[in-house]
Formats: structure tokens, sequence, C-alpha cells
């Protein structure tokens, strides 16, 4: 597989772990928050700030001798969070709510410390796979547009399968430490390959 064939199924697939993660989110929190707006207010928010600070990073670390293997470890270190999530996402969500701030700080507090640091680093996965496969300023835009698109059919479809068939059919717990797997298993081949530019047609 050439480098920007495997990015582009690398992006696709980040795209839809997260969306999948954040469908998750809400069975996390419904044990002590409900299923409230407030929830998926919060829940939403959460994963739009995390992304769009992933994405500012993403594009600065990707100015910053730029490499598989550094996209390798963004991709790996949400995948750990992943598999250690359920050792420490239910007592986080148990101790802010037994904080009581309230039907709509309690939520929020609970979304932004067990979401926030995933969504930050799927998110810096798109500027920087696009920093690595751009070779030409003549299709920079095409790559960008291509790479963006991707991560957003993932995230549709990670939503659909999430909510629509793969919750009912393996639960919370075992999706998300599914998803780490995930991630770590596309990093690897990262490990493996040296950066080289190819122009994308």
């Amino acid at each position: 597989m050439t480098m920007p064939a495997l990015i582009n199924f690398i992006v696709f697939i980040c795209g839809a772990v997260v969306m999948s993660f954040e469908i998750l989110g809400s069975r996390v929190l419904a044990p002590n928050f409900g299923n409230s707006i407030f929830v998926w207010g919060s829940l939403i928010s959460v994963f739009l700030a995390g992304l769009s600070a992933g994405y500012y990073l993403g594009g600065k670390f990707a100015d910053i001798n730029p490499s598989a293997k550094k996209l390798a470890l963004v991709i790996v270190i949400p995948g750990l969070l992943f598999l250690t999530f359920p050792l420490y996402g239910a007592a986080v969500s148990d101790w802010i709510f037994m904080k009581d701030l309230g039907v709509r700080t309690g939520p929020l507090m609970a979304s932004t410390v067990l979401f926030f640091l995933p969504s930050v680093f799927l998110g810096a996965v798109s500027p920087y796979t696009a920093r690595l496969v751009i070779c030409s300023l003549h299709t920079s835009g095409s790559t960008i547009g291509r790479l963006y698109a991707l991560s957003t059919f993932g995230s549709i479809i990670g939503t659909l399968l999430t909510s629509f068939y793969l919750i009912a059919v393996a639960g919370v717990k075992t999706l998300i430490l599914s998803l780490g797997g995930v991630l770590i298993l596309i990093a690897v081949p990262l490990l493996f390959m040296n950066l080289r530019c190819e122009t994308v047609k």
C-alpha cells in the first residue's frame, strides 16, 4: 500500500472512530447524568472544541519535520486512552456527579475531562495527514478536500454503525476497547514506512 492510500484509509477510520466514541459517550454519561439535551449539548460542544484544537495543533505539529512515525504516535495516544478507558471512565463520571455541579455544569465537566483529550488527537490526524501527502501546491486543494471528505464520510459510517447496530450487539465497554484496538492496528504500518512524497493525482 502506498503512503497516500494508507493515509486515505487512516483518515476514514479515524473519522469513524471519533463519531463512534461520541455516540458511546452518551452511554457513558447516562447512568449519572441521564440523556438530556444538556448531556448531548455538552458532548457535541466538547468534541467540536477538541477537534478544533486538534486541527490547529495538528497543523502546527505537521510543519515540524513531519513523518509517518510521528503520525503513528498521534494515533496511538487516543488508542491507549480508549484501551484504558474502562479503568477510569465510570469512576470519573461518578466522582464529578457526586460534586453536584448541576444539570448543566455536571455533564459539561464530565464530557470535558473524559472526551476532550482523545478528540484533540483525533482532530490532529487530518491536518497532519494532509501535510504528509501534499507534494505540489497545484494539488494541495484537492488533496485536502479529499481527506476531509473521507474523514466526514467515515464519521457518518461510524455514527450509523454505532447507533443502529454495534451498541446493541457488543455493548459500550467492548466497543470502546475495540476502537482503541483499531487505532493501534492502523498506526502499526506507519512505524515501518519511510516518509516519502508522492504526487496525488
